[in-house]
């Protein structure tokens, strides 16, 4: 945005961690969603709110719905406070889409229901299936395997999974906000494979990329359920807030994670740029 001429203000909670935003030109703004005079300074006199603050790891359900529901709703406040409330475009997750699965995908549904139902504001929500590229944490542990040979797989093989390179899906973001089609929208991004990738897929993706055989892992069930319950056990005990969980791995074993592109098409014009192939080239000109 600031290079199409836009000024950026954002929030954060530790300014000396946001030099690069700073010397780009953006306006940092101290505090976090739990401030609503901070809030209320980043909200101000604006066009658009982005909200793409939120927590991946937690021990309960009440530890996601803290941030992803009551951050939200702490947000969704303050731009009701402004004389000409801005829209909000909401950075949401394809988990959202089953919120039975686990904490998390219940808590960014219950953060999207907050802006749907009860804003009476303009509204964008965005739900990307897994992101990757730079920046990425999640995925890239993942490909640093595969470029050594090995994809462990924690559901079955060929269970569909939809993707979205970062730089696509942050030029998604920007045609949302620009685009009145958009608004009341709950739109999913990828990088335009219909039908996602199995685990063989990806597998033979990337072997071609790093030239080399990448073998399938089925990790055992009981080996993943045994960790995620010892992972949940201990988080308890010593109050650190874990990522492999019991409700996650019902997450990371749902068979579909497709993505139907051509709704943020039809209402933006917005086209992926990105495919996997393309996207593990770049991870691999980086050194990962």
């Amino acid at each position: 945005m600031l290079q199409r001429g836009y000024r950026v203000r954002f929030l954060v909670r530790n300014i000396t961690q946001a030099s690069q935003l700073i010397e780009l030109g953006a306006e940092p703004v101290q505090g976090d969603l739990s401030d609503p005079i901070a809030l209320d300074r980043l909200c101000g006199d604006c066009k658009a709110v982005v909200h793409a603050a939120g927590i991946v790891r937690g021990a309960s359900q009440a530890d996601f719905d803290r941030v992803n529901v009551e951050g939200t709703a702490a947000v969704i406040a303050s731009v009701k406070r402004q004389p000409h409330p801005p829209l909000v475009l909401l950075v949401s997750s394809l988990a959202a889409r089953e919120p039975q699965l686990s904490w998390y995908a219940a808590s960014k549904r219950g953060g999207e229901e907050c802006l749907r139902r009860e804003s009476g504001l303009d509204w964008v929500i965005l739900r990307p299936p897994a992101v990757y590229g730079p920046g990425d944490r999640e995925m890239l542990p993942i490909f640093r395997l595969m470029a050594r040979g090995i994809a462990p797989v924690a559901g079955a093989v060929d269970a569909r999974i939809a993707l979205v390179h970062v730089a696509d899906l942050v030029e998604a973001i920007i045609a949302c906000l620009l685009q009145p089609g958009a608004i009341h929208q709950t739109l999913s991004p990828s990088d335009g494979e219909p039908e996602g990738y199995d685990w063989h897929q990806m597998a033979l993706i990337a072997g071609e990329v790093w030239s080399r055989k990448v073998r399938l892992w089925r990790i055992p069930d009981r080996l993943l359920d045994a960790l995620a319950a010892m992972n949940l056990a201990q988080s308890r005990l010593l109050g650190r807030a874990p990522m492999l969980t019991p409700p996650k791995l019902r997450e990371l074993r749902h068979p579909d994670w497709r993505v139907d592109v051509d709704e943020v098409t039809r209402a933006t014009g917005w086209e992926p740029a990105i495919k996997l192939r393309e996207g593990l080239e770049q991870l691999r000109n980086s050194a990962l």
